[in-house]
């Protein structure tokens, strides 16, 4: 498989606003070895390899381990997670796959119990940021590069 173009290349005007929303996301207060479970979850999900890659070489660098990145798949029958990776992992999920279900009750309500409405509101963006970001790699074939 090959990449099919760069898009900060051909459309760097759309693909700086697209990095302007990480930028953002990732400056939340949010834990940053959470937000990068948060973003390897998603990417599982839309299956992005690229982000995948990234992503799970940036959790071990906040010391997120590996036992933990291998079980992110069941995070659901895994003890390795708190209650408030669960509802983070949860959040993600639901937001990922929004036309499922949108975002149900008892999933904001579970979030509720540990996060402030603004938290909430950036785990929400840095959500949506990751999947813009999954859907610009897919489409384009953006392939991890083999270190």
């Amino acid at each position: 498989m090959e990449t099919r173009f760069i898009m900060g290349k051909v459309f760097p005007k759309g693909y700086s606003a697209v990095g302007n929303l990480y930028k953002v996301a990732t400056e939340s207060s949010i834990d940053k070895s959470l937000q990068e479970l948060m973003y390897i979850r998603a990417s599982q999900i839309n299956k992005c390899a690229f982000c995948i890659d990234g992503h799970t070489k940036k959790a071990r660098s906040y010391g997120v381990t590996e036992q933990k990145i291998y079980a992110l798949s069941a995070w659901e029958e895994s003890n390795l997670f708190t209650e408030q990776e669960k509802a983070v992992l949860a959040l993600t999920e639901a937001i990922t796959l929004i036309s499922k279900e949108q975002l149900p009750d008892r999933i904001y309500d579970e979030v509720q119990k540990y996060f402030s409405q603004e938290e909430i509101a950036e785990l929400i963006m840095a959500a949506i940021m990751i999947n813009t970001f999954n859907r610009v790699a897919i489409s384009t074939r953006l392939i991890p590069q083999i270190d």
